[in-house]
């Protein structure tokens, strides 16, 4: 499976992702912040994640990894 494209949408709150094989899958924003973010720096380095680096931020998430992610920031 190749991405072919992940982005942003700011009306449903989601980054949505699209592969060759048809495949989509939309990460809700909100509730992965609700469940990891528990400071105003760690809700602001999602955000900008979500604008700025839309891939990275599905990888962490997919892999698990936005908790690990979210520590090296306290």
């Amino acid at each position: 499976m190749k991405l072919i494209t992940c982005e942003f949408n700011m009306d449903s709150g989601c980054v949505e992702l699209r592969f060759d094989d048809g495949t989509a899958l939309d990460i809700d924003c909100t509730v992965v912040e609700a469940g990891h973010a528990h400071t105003v720096q760690q809700k602001t380095e999602l955000d900008w994640l979500v604008y700025n680096a839309p891939v990275e931020y599905a990888r962490l998430v997919l892999s698990e990894g936005i908790q690990a992610y979210l520590k090296l920031l306290d």
